[in-house]
């Protein structure tokens, strides 16, 4: 046991140090040579350090909740510029991050065909599990910046070719193309390996989320929708909702989880939700102080939730969400000192608190949202209706009464994921689907959107290129609209 865990932080260490850049390649460690990747324990460890890369890349809110309309500024810290909005050709962002996983995911692919396993399912199961992470990543590319460079071979020496940017349709089937070969490959249904490891429910979830993308933002149509609701109640059978929401960050990876990534407490720091929290000196004189989710050194509010999300959550005064989102620090005399995240309370410890919650990725509720969204955009409202009254009971505020015209009962679908999700890295992506699917229009809803808009800058909702990465590879073109920014 004492060995096989010395051999996966050496894997760890080895996978952070190596370089897999498609635009800059540097020497690549000696792990990726073939004197490694000799037996089942080699595979087995170096799956672990891929989930620590996997880790890394998702302990962020900037893609996925920066540039949308659930935060506003905190006491202390800059805001990004995704939040501000300030983007243009000079600034762009790096996409190397996430092509470091694919290049592990890559150098796994092609040794691991090449090692004896004693039992064949084991070695399906890890292959499914690195296919399936390997779509998140060109998934998750794909809705950051469109256009991208596919890669399915590793990135060993400085003579592999220069790639050009793929059209976003490709690359998004490229992710759709690996979960389906990860549902080909898992041997069983269910979670074998626990919820914090992919899995079939996890590779259902995902390709669902990619065929919602599809259908609304990349010309798909019946056919993905029906798809979606098919796998979206695959992906949560035999799982069962929280009795109480306030449940699903008490506890890790609880009955509505259906694939979440693993935290632990001195063992992995500075988690996302941290940029949300006080420090203690903030809330000193606070007389709900002993509610607040504080830390002497662990939390920087660079963020408040925006009064865009709490008009939300105020929407309905029974909205057991609310408590369990936000929380409000108030002084003797009645004043606001200021507004913090409390959805992802972490861990409290000897004179401190450690923000060691999961990174849920996929759970129970977004499925019947998942549903509720395919049902409304096949004008199938009365089901559509039936899915998002399972998520608004469970959050106490009751059966939807409002409009029953498709737009209508879309914008609520957005509503309720802004609620239920809220800080899940889910918002950014939710506002494009309902852009391009034609239900809002993002320009409207985002605030410094809108402020750009009216000072004459129309931002791109892709990402540019980074100047330097455009240098490195003359093959790259940059993001369209970023011409005169």
């Amino acid at each position: 046991m004492k060995k096989n865990i010395i051999k996966i932080l050496f894997v760890v260490i080895l996978l952070s140090g190596s370089s897999c850049n498609l635009l800059d390649v540097e020497t690549v460690s000696s792990i990726t040579g073939d004197d490694y990747w000799t037996s089942k324990g080699d595979a087995e460890s170096y799956l672990m350090g891929i989930y620590t890369k996997l880790r890394d890349v998702s302990n962020a809110t900037l893609h996925f909740e920066d540039r949308g309309d659930a935060f506003t500024t905190g006491l202390e810290g800059g805001p990004s510029n995704l939040w501000a909005q300030n983007l243009n050709a000079q600034n762009g962002y790096s996409w190397l991050d996430y092509y470091s996983v694919i290049h592990h995911c890559n150098l796994m692919i092609r040794n691991v065909e090449h090692i004896p396993f004693g039992i064949e399912a084991e070695k399906q199961t890890l292959l499914a599990e690195t296919h399936l992470i390997r779509s998140m990543m060109y998934f998750n590319i794909v809705r950051v910046w469109g256009d991208a460079p596919i890669e399915l071979e590793p990135t060993e020496n400085a003579n592999k070719p220069k790639l050009s940017r793929s059209p976003a349709s490709d690359v998004l089937q490229q992710a759709l193309t690996d979960v389906e070969t990860a549902i080909t490959l898992f041997p069983q249904e269910g979670y074998p390996n626990g919820k914090g490891r992919a899995s079939m429910p996890a590779a259902y979830a995902l390709k669902a989320d990619i065929l919602l993308w599809k259908a609304k933002v990349l010309n798909g149509g019946v056919k993905e929708l029906e798809e979606v609701i098919t796998l979206a109640g695959k992906a949560s059978a035999n799982l069962s909702l929280e009795e109480s929401f306030g449940d699903l960050y008490a506890t890790k990876k609880g009955k509505e989880v259906i694939f979440a990534i693993h935290f632990n407490i001195f063992e992995k720091e500075e988690h996302y939700s941290s940029r949300l929290k006080p420090r203690d000196v903030f809330v000193e004189k606070a007389v709900n102080k002993e509610l607040i989710p504080f830390a002497k050194g662990g939390a920087r509010s660079t963020y408040a939730p925006s009064n865009e999300l709490m008009t939300l959550f105020n929407e309905y005064a029974t909205d057991q969400r609310r408590d369990h989102s936000y929380i409000r620090a108030i002084d003797g005399e009645g004043h606001l000192i200021g507004i913090f995240d409390n959805k992802m309370r972490g861990t409290k410890t000897e004179g401190d608190r450690s923000y060691d919650s999961d990174i849920i990725l996929y759970r129970m509720a977004e499925m019947h949202l998942f549903k509720a969204e395919a049902f409304a955009a096949l004008n199938r409202i009365p089901e559509a209706i039936n899915e998002l009254n399972i998520v608004r009971n469970r959050a106490g505020i009751g059966n939807y009464t409002g409009a029953t015209d498709q737009i209508s009962v879309e914008r609520e679908i957005l509503r309720e994921r802004g609620r239920e999700l809220y800080l899940e890295r889910k918002r950014w992506p939710d506002l494009l689907r309902f852009h391009f699917g034609g239900t809002i229009d993002i320009y409207d809803e985002v605030p410094n959107l809108k402020a750009k808009r009216e000072e004459g800058s129309i931002i791109p909702l892709y990402l540019a290129i980074p100047l330097r990465d455009l240098d490195l590879n003359p093959n790259l073109t940059q993001t369209e609209g970023y011409e005169d920014l």
